[in-house]
């Protein structure tokens, strides 16, 4: 590949409900050689169903597959397999991943696979979270969402979302599940797996800027699903960027459980260029400094996802930190 190795290896989190088309998307990703320089870990829970992709099995955990990906599954902990992941790639043991992919289980909560890169000591100083792609399955989302709440919580939590199984269900079931998405995640970019083409490489960087141009209207509030709603903050004036970070750390802190995604562009103090930003619940992804703004309204902008926990708490919150912000700098 000639290139060096990135500082920190991008890691993209493929989740979604049993049965909602996690592996095929998978298989079709792997198929794409843009991915040669991609390892993938995959829960031993799942159908791996990637046999026809085999080229040669490097041990009993992992092979390397026709596109030049390698391929492993979990058999303990995730941080285990990836701290081996990344040994072996240190001693020249197998191909040198530039991004890895983790396809996890239909039953998880997302959030402790995001948790792992930040609370292993090795992983943190080696590897970042670069988005979540979640499968919703257009025949059974809306049941599986009323039934659930891990499916809402994939949902909500995703960078990009991938409806499948859309040639094959009803065109009024897929328009309400459509509009459900729209209320729990307005900033999620949704793509139609049966009729889109779906560019592997672009796929797996959708956790980059690019979330920004779907962000929900100034002040829009969405009706509750099972807890989970999603809101917006306009801020006319720049911010101060120390000051709200304090904010947006103690908000966090307080109340991180129940904030499962904030993202947002903001318009600094002294600064051209805006910044992006988003965590999930407790964690804090490092900041974007953007080229450009994606448009002429330069005003800051906020979007939370939340469950159980009223958007006019945090807004007050938020009133509160800009007056104090405001007379600290008067």
């Amino acid at each position: 590949m000639g290139e060096s190795l990135p500082a920190f290896t991008p890691v993209t989190l493929l989740t979604g409900f049993l049965g909602s088309g996690k592996t095929t998307l998978l298989r079709r990703l792997l198929a794409d050689p843009a991915l040669a320089d991609t390892a993938v870990i995959i829960n031993e829970f799942g159908e791996v169903g990637i046999d026809h992709l085999l080229v040669e099995r490097l041990d009993d955990q992992m092979v390397l597959l026709s596109s030049g990906c390698v391929c492993c599954t979990v058999r303990g902990e995730l941080a285990t397999a990836i701290r081996d992941l990344h040994s072996r790639r240190e001693r020249g043991l197998m191909p040198p991943f530039r991004r890895l992919v983790i396809e996890s289980t239909g039953l998880a909560d997302p959030f402790p696979v995001l948790s792992t890169l930040k609370a292993d000591p090795v992983l943190r100083h080696h590897f970042r979270a670069a988005g979540v792609v979640t499968t919703v399955d257009a025949v059974n989302g809306l049941i599986q969402f009323e039934r659930h709440i891990e499916s809402v919580r994939q949902a909500a939590i995703a960078d990009v979302i991938v409806l499948t199984k859309t040639d094959i269900a009803e065109e009024a079931a897929t328009a309400r599940l459509v509009a459900r998405l729209g209320a729990m995640n307005p900033s999620a970019p949704l793509l139609r797996a049966a009729e889109d083409p779906l560019d592997a490489d672009a796929l797996l960087k959708s956790g980059g800027s690019g979330w920004f141009k779907a962000i929900a209207e100034p002040h829009t509030e969405m009706a509750a699903h099972r807890g989970v709603r999603a809101f917006s903050i306009v801020v006319d004036e720049p911010l101060d960027w120390t000051a709200f970070g304090v904010w947006l750390t103690m908000l966090l802190n307080r109340h991180g459980a129940r904030i499962l995604r904030v993202k947002g562009i903001l318009a600094l103090e002294g600064e051209e260029r805006p910044i992006a930003i988003h965590g999930v619940q407790h964690l804090v992804h490092a900041p974007t400094h953007l080229s450009c703004w994606p448009s002429d309204d330069r005003r800051s902008r906020l979007v939370f996802i939340v469950e159980g926990i009223e958007p006019d708490l945090i807004q007050r919150s938020f009133s509160i930190f800009k007056r104090l912000n405001i007379s600290v700098a008067a």
